[in-house]
């Protein structure tokens, strides 16, 4: 299939033009491009929601009960889950199609025409997501998807990148977390519309649901003498973006069971009740600007880098670089003007 083709089956709800299209844009295929330009007046619809945290909170399982619950709210579903994965080869067990298949075996929740699932592999990079993770969206977005989840890694202390795609962002911890100052050093509480205390049948779960309401009550100068008061390189709870986006929003704190349903119905009310909150108080209109401005910046310095590759000598300059016969901003300076000599004679 070339790219019109897969373009007009994806718009026309061809789920193997969908799966195809993701492929391509995912493995960087020259049709990507031509895709992505063609979709793009067709995407901003969706509610992209991102769900985060530490490896083992239960991400998956509430993944899936979320699924459940939106599609008995008659809405369409699309899931990414992204997976660690090599830096070197890009592979990945890709474990959450695994999980997410064990709700029930006779209703997997790929066999639903209102749903489509996606493992991605990390391919190494930090911060939670695939590189082309927002393309994903975009496509899933322009087939017609209401609802778009988006799972993060689950690797650690930098799952923060998940801003950068999401409308609602939902912070998933549970008991025995660890030690709240490497959560705060996380950054999780910064990033969180809404918060999860999951697996709050076990013992302990009242004592993060109050942990959690006391550092969102916290203002500005609270947090910054408590971050004194505890080192603030390592303790630094909250940013000015944490208190930007909490302006007309206090993020709730929702416990669930989510193997068990529980509190799967109240958490899918505060996405809904969060989302419209964004359309309301043009708070979505913001937080895309902020993301296209991003996605921009990204595409440029991409396309950039492969002219730097393709039309300066910067092997040379490397060579001289490792002989100490010039410095990184010497050399940066002339693939900068062999870049704009090369744009020009073009």
């Amino acid at each position: 299939m070339n790219a019109e083709e897969v373009v007009e089956g994806l718009l026309s709800g061809n789920r193997r033009a969908l799966a195809r299209a993701i492929t391509y844009v995912e493995n960087e295929y020259p049709e990507s491009k031509e895709i992505m330009k063609h979709i793009f007046p067709k995407t901003g619809k969706a509610h992209v929601v991102g769900l985060t945290g530490f490896p083992g909170v239960g991400k998956s399982t509430l993944v899936s009960k979320l699924t459940e619950e939106f599609r008995r709210r008659g809405k369409k579903v699309g899931i990414i889950a992204i997976d660690p994965g090599s830096p070197f080869t890009g592979g990945a067990l890709l474990g959450d199609r695994l999980r997410l298949d064990g709700m029930d075996s006779r209703k997997a929740l790929w066999t639903d025409p209102g749903i489509f699932f996606r493992s991605m592999s990390s391919r190494g990079r930090a911060g939670g997501l695939a590189a082309k993770t927002g393309d994903v969206v975009r496509l899933l977005d322009a087939f017609g998807f209401d609802v778009i989840l988006v799972e993060t890694v689950g690797a650690g202390q930098s799952e923060v990148d998940i801003i950068e795609v999401a409308d609602t962002s939902v912070v998933v911890m549970m008991p025995e977390t660890g030690d709240e100052i490497q959560v705060n050093k996380a950054g999780i509480l910064e990033i969180g519309d809404i918060y999860v205390v999951n697996k709050a049948d076990l013992g302990g779960a009242e004592k993060v649901e109050r942990w959690l309401k006391y550092m969102l009550s916290l203002d500005e100068e609270s947090v910054q003498m408590l971050s004194q008061m505890t080192h603030a390189d390592e303790a630094k709870v909250a940013s000015g973006e944490f208190f930007e986006r909490r302006k007309g929003w206090s993020p709730p704190v929702i416990k669930t069971v989510a193997d068990r349903g529980e509190g799967i119905k109240e958490l899918a009310d505060a996405i809904e009740e969060h989302f419209e909150y964004m359309k309301k108080s043009g708070l979505i209109e913001k937080r895309r600007r902020e993301r296209v401005k991003r996605e921009l910046f990204e595409i440029v310095m991409n396309d950039v880098i492969k002219l730097v590759k393709e039309k300066t000598n910067y092997r040379d300059l490397i060579m001289k670089l490792l002989k100490g016969e010039t410095d990184p901003y010497t050399a940066a300076e002339q693939i900068v003007e062999e870049v704009i000599h090369n744009a020009g004679k073009g």
